[in-house]
């Protein structure tokens, strides 16, 4: 039996997550040691609860899809609307080397996932399911690119395997980042003194702290900047929506959250650059990082633990592949390509976040291990611009060109 909860009743679902995962990574030494981002550290209990009660009763509850979606269009509009071109001249030559070691790294992961499923007699599409479709493209990609694959390929079940392995390494991006950085920053004896003296201060008008570089500070905002924010991203959610039914069938075709980042990004500096209005940073910066923990907590509420376990033993052979690919590059490229520094190994944290699951992830990450070690402001400045946005635009080149020569 399936009970399907509606928009109130998910809303009050992830908040309940967020709490208990502030209270777990609290009094749990491990999950602080090891950097678990709270959403994650709730997010797995309760997929484990709703596993048990589904082994037990066979009962399967499903949320609402199209609030989990919002809080992800209004994560990643807040990046727009936080990047302007200041901060695009600002990541240089760390940007630029950052998205080669990326662009890379999903042809390894397309590689390794193709190459084991032809070894385990799979049908070669099924590797890149498992590899870049879904685990730099996440759910969303997972799902486009699973119709085609199905209606022009013959490839049944792809949607559901998409989600399935999609679903897999966001928790799995979420897990790895931490302990990662953890033994980057102690063996390359990087620690930086946490920032406990200035934590609880307020932000200024005049501070540099980046958004979502430190999610706990205090933000002064009021309800007339809220709302002038409110009003900001309910733009760009009209914009992607607008652009993803205007480009669709063409070559611009492209993930509604894409349009959303770069309506953020058109809008921000339009009105910065043309119109000259100074943008409240510290009330999008609140936004955007409420929207990460709700998106990330109703994403792992939707996880159905039964259904990966139900996965057949050649793909979770791929899929325990990728996890050890993954932390090896990250390890020996991301963190040594990247300069062997403490914003080396924030970026590595960050990589894992998207290179298994989606950027909210690699927020996340970063932002577990800034809150224990201190700010990494440059890797708050490169990762939100190449895991949202140019990544998506090399994926989909790379996907098509592998679906071609193998479909």
């Amino acid at each position: 039996m399936d009970f399907t909860l509606n928009a109130y009743y998910t809303l009050i679902c992830a908040v309940i997550i967020l709490l208990i995962g502030q209270y777990l990574v609290k009094k749990i030494r491990f999950l602080q040691d090891f950097n678990i981002p709270e959403p994650v550290a709730g997010g797995l209990v309760a997929a484990i609860i709703l596993f048990a009660i589904h082994a037990l009763t066979g009962y399967q509850f499903s949320f609402h899809k199209d609030l989990q979606t919002a809080f992800m269009l209004i994560f990643f509009a807040s990046i727009g609307l936080s990047a302007n071109f200041a901060k695009l001249k600002a990541g240089g030559k760390g940007l630029i080397i950052f998205l080669v070691i990326i662009a890379v790294f999903i042809l390894v992961q397309d590689v390794v996932g193709i190459g084991l499923a032809t070894a385990l007699g799979l049908d070669p599409l099924i590797g890149l399911i498992a590899g870049s479709i879904t685990l730099v493209g996440g759910h969303g990609t997972a799902g486009a690119w699973g119709q085609v694959l199905e209606q022009e390929y013959g490839v049944q079940g792809a949607v559901t395997l998409g989600i399935a392995c999609a679903t897999f390494g966001l928790v799995i991006g979420g897990l790895i980042g931490g302990p990662l950085a953890r033994a980057l920053i102690a063996r390359h004896h990087l620690h930086l003194p946490a920032p406990q003296a200035t934590n609880n201060l307020p932000v200024t008008e005049n501070s540099d702290v980046l958004n979502f570089e430190q999610p706990q500070k205090e933000r002064l905002i009021t309800a007339t900047n809220a709302v002038e924010t409110l009003a900001l991203f309910a733009a760009c959610l009209a914009f992607a929506d607008y652009m993803t039914i205007i480009a669709k069938g063409t070559a611009f075709e492209l993930p509604t959250f894409v349009w959303a980042l770069g309506g953020g990004v058109i809008i921000r500096n339009g009105l910065e650059y043309i119109f000259r209005v100074d943008m409240f940073d510290r009330a999008i910066d609140v936004f955007g990082s409420a929207s990460l923990s709700l998106f990330l907590a109703m994403a792992l509420l939707s996880l159905k633990l039964w259904e990966l376990a139900g996965l057949a033993a050649p793909l979770m052979i791929i899929l325990a592949a990728q996890t050890v690919v993954m932390a090896l590059y990250a390890y020996f490229v991301t963190f040594y390509g990247m300069g062997r520094d403490y914003d080396a190994a924030v970026l590595a944290a960050g990589h894992c976040g998207f290179g298994m699951g989606a950027t909210p992830t690699a927020v996340a990450n970063m932002q577990a291990i800034t809150n224990k070690y201190g700010p990494s402001h440059k890797a708050f400045l490169i990762v939100p611009m190449v895991g949202a946005f140019f990544i998506d635009l090399i994926n989909a080149g790379v996907i098509q060109v592998f679906i071609k020569f193998f479909g």
